[in-house]
């Protein structure tokens, strides 16, 4: 692990070592910005976009820019925002071919022709979609890496958790900085997790790319890490968050506790897979009679739960055996899942594979525009930690992926332009000739970074107890999977709420009573990401997309 000041000053810092963050700041340091990359994980690749398996979207044959919103709209369950979605549509496929592509050379698979193998995935009109066999985000993000890794203008620390942010209107102990109309962020304070010191870095400008949410459910597709960290941090230091309600279930799995409810890509229905009960029966054409099996997400994810539910099974079948219609032969196709299923007995090439939904993305987030600001000045947020509102109440397959190199890619330019503007190398006498630039323009004044006090412990006592932390754990994950789950009512909400209120009051006290630990301030922030969700989902009573409302 990197060493890292106690207190220190970098031009950009980044929370996270997805996609999205990676992209950010390769894209900053190929400028000759500095910039410091952070990851909590011991591993920098240990992060969603790593699982992901089907692929990215690109540009597929008799394809278009309006084709492509019109999907997104619809999967989105027409509330996405249309400026994103554009925005998505027109630029995200540019920045395919400029990073991904002809930079990075990510080795995606191609056809006997030597073409990008094309396929295509639920709720998608057309064959658009490129990926690199059935391990598409570990292949990008290997490619990724790799060159973040030899990058002299990066400096990458693992270990390492985000505890807060710095913000001008709460940490300052100079009460004229705190008078300013505009708050900013100006870095965070950062935990190293081996030896549990807390590091005080500011920064022109905070990138959040935290990823997911995954782990305050009991069951998901996402990594360890996937809490929340960014949005509730975010949230603290006063940015608006919005769509929260909005958590999509991936409907299928792997129905097995030990293979850690691995993903079952989307693309095996895309390929012809198909669902089936228990009994036999094949049920997507009864909930939805035109899509059937490439119906959105949460259609399907509410069909299973309906099968289940209705037939008392722990499961259903996912038949790829008898209706692949895919080029390559299923072994080569999907190797990785071919591979997670023969460990439990499953070959894939013959046999059905038992699936169940599990939560898998976040389409709400911190509120960014096109360029991955945030309300609050000088904070950026990119990838799943962000609602830009591209996703509406619902993802569409693989814009995940594209989602986060092309925000990553575009908040670095953002923040560059910013940082080489007139005011930012200026003199104090003529940034003051420049204060007509908007909040968040060009370089934080030295004088703020001197009032900020390095981190006071909030507690004094050991109080890091293993079982009790399981034990909260454990509620906050059955509190969100049985009330705050597929399918929601306004009685198991205001439970929800009441119980992660009452949670929540109770780690405050032990939060303040306790010295600072990893795993202290992942179940601080687990709580509150808890807390969040399911007050958004109380607040809103229209039954859209992910947000299924039984009453």
């Amino acid at each position: 692990m990197t060493t890292l000041p106690h207190r220190g000053h970098v031009p950009v810092l980044v929370i996270g070592t997805g996609i999205a963050g990676l992209t950010a700041a390769f894209t900053l340091a190929s400028a000759g910005i500095k910039v410091l990359l952070v990851t909590k994980a011991a591993d920098p690749a240990d992060c969603n976009t790593a699982w992901a398996q089907g692929g990215i979207i690109y540009q597929g044959e008799n394809d278009s820019a309006e084709k492509l919103v019109s999907d997104v709209i619809r999967a989105g369950a027409g509330i996405s925002n249309l400026e994103a979605v554009h925005f998505l549509a027109e630029e995200g496929p540019r920045v395919v071919e400029k990073v991904l592509l002809n930079e990075m050379h990510v080795p995606f698979s191609t056809t006997h022709e030597g073409e990008l193998d094309l396929t295509q995935e639920g709720a998608h009109s057309v064959s658009r979609i490129i990926h690199a066999g059935d391990a598409t985000g570990r292949a990008i993000e290997t490619s990724l890496l790799n060159r973040v890794k030899g990058e002299p203008n990066i400096t990458l620390a693992t270990e390492v958790t985000a505890i807060d942010l710095l913000t001008t209107q709460h940490h300052p102990q100079d009460i004229q900085v705190r008078y300013r109309l505009t708050n900013e962020c100006v870095g965070a304070y950062l935990l190293d997790n081996r030896t549990n010191d807390v590091y005080t870095v500011f920064a022109d400008y905070t990138i959040l790319a935290t990823g997911g949410v995954g782990q305050i459910y009991l069951h998901t597709t996402n990594t360890r890490s996937s809490l929340g960290d960014g949005v509730v941090m975010a949230s603290r230091a006063g940015a608006k968050i919005f769509n929260a309600e909005y958590v999509q279930f991936h409907p299928t799995a792997l129905a097995d506790k030990k293979a850690n409810h691995f993903l079952i890509s989307e693309a095996l229905r895309g390929e012809g897979a198909r669902l089936r009960n228990q009994r036999g029966e094949y049920f997507m054409e009864r909930y939805a009679p035109e899509l059937k099996d490439l119906a959105p997400r949460d259609v399907v994810a509410r069909a299973i739960v309906e099968e289940m539910t209705h037939n008392k099974e722990e499961f259903v079948w996912l038949d790829l055996a008898n209706f692949y219609n895919g080029r390559e032969p299923i072994a080569e196709r999907f190797p990785n899942i071919r591979a997670a299923c023969a460990e439990m007995g499953v070959d894939i090439e013959r046999d059905p594979i038992p699936v169940v939904p599990a939560a898998h993305y976040f389409c709400g987030g911190v509120l960014v525009n096109t360029r991955g600001e945030t309300t609050l000045s000088r904070l950026y947020a990119i990838g799943e930690t962000s609602c830009s509102g591209l996703h509406g109440a619902n993802r569409l397959a693989s814009t995940s992926l594209l989602e986060g190199v092309t925000w990553g890619y575009f908040a670095a330019e953002s923040i560059r332009e910013k940082l080489t503007s007139p005011a930012a190398t200026a003199s104090p006498a003529v940034r003051r000739a420049f204060s007509s630039l908007p909040p968040g323009t060009g370089s934080v004044h030295d004088s703020i970074f001197a009032s900020i006090p390095d981190w006071l412990p909030p507690g004094k006592e050991n109080l890091e107890d293993p079982a009790l932390i399981l034990q909260d754990w454990t509620t906050i994950q059955h509190t969100m999977w049985n009330y705050v789950g597929i399918v929601r009512t306004y009685e198991r909400l205001k439970r929800a709420v009441a119980d992660m209120r009452q949670l929540g009051n109770r780690l405050t006290k032990y939060y303040h009573e306790s010295t600072i630990s990893k795993s202290i301030v992942e179940l601080f922030h687990g709580q509150q990401m808890a807390a969040i969700v399911a007050s958004a989902a109380i607040r809103n009573p229209r039954s859209i997309g992910a947000h299924f409302r039984a009453d």
